[in-house]
Order: C-alpha cells, then structure tokens, then sequence
C-alpha cells in the first residue's frame, strides 16, 4: 500500500532510504525492549503472588520464573540483532 509513497520518497532524496531503515530499526528496538520489560514484569508479579499463596513451593516457582525470564531476554535479544542487522 505504501510502496508507491515509499518509491517516491527514495527517488526524490537517495539518503532517504538509510533514514528510513535507521528509524524502523529504533521502532523495532524500542518495541522490542518494551514488550520484554512487560512480560519480565508480570513474571515477576506473577511469581510473588504464587510464592505468597504457597511459601513452601518457593523454590521450584523461582526456577520456572527465571527460566521465563531467560526465554524471554533471548527473544528481545534475537529481535534487536534483527532490527539492527536490517539497518546495513
């Protein structure tokens, strides 16, 4: 839908395109980062609540909570390779 607008762009300005891509990679790496602060949160929201109900269950909760938060780092991670490898 855009690709018209977009050609248009990159005709008139050849250094629009390295503007472009730059802005998109900062979109997808605050997004990123955003969505990671958001999921670790309600892990850790989760988790204490969990721990408050059952004390005794404490240990294996805190493990299962760590192991999320691992998946989900390498996940942003992953993503902000892929928004700044789009950029060269």
């Amino acid at each position: 839908m855009f690709s018209p607008l977009l050609a248009l762009v990159q005709e008139a300005a050849p250094e629009a395109g390295a503007g472009t891509a730059m802005l998109g990679a900062g979109l997808g790496a605050g997004l990123a980062v955003i969505g990671a602060g958001l999921g670790i949160g309600r892990i850790g929201g989760s988790a204490t609540e969990a721990i408050a109900r059952q004390p005794e269950a404490a240990g294996n909760i805190q493990t299962a909570g760590i192991i999320l938060a691992a998946l989900i780092e390498g996940v942003t991670l992953f993503a902000l390779v892929i928004a700044f490898l789009i950029t060269l």
